[in-house]
């Protein structure tokens, strides 16, 4: 998953939450400017933030490990 499908799931189960920006922000407790950047996958985010708003909406974050060729 790239950071652009990233930011496609959050926005959509915060919408599906019924959540504005301002409010998933203040739960997640970052900018309304960060959570709109890493919905819009404009900027890499710490994965503080990342669990900080995922802990928001619900979500879980699953890491995978992929093998180069």
């Amino acid at each position: 998953m790239n950071t652009t499908e990233l930011g496609a799931a959050i926005r959509r189960r915060r919408r599906a939450l019924e959540l504005t920006q301002d409010e998933t922000a203040e739960l997640a407790d970052v900018s309304t400017r960060v959570l709109s950047d890493l919905e819009n996958g404009r900027a890499t985010v710490r994965l503080d933030i990342l669990l900080g708003v995922a802990d928001a909406l619900g979500l879980d974050i699953a890491l995978t490990v992929r093998a180069h060729s």
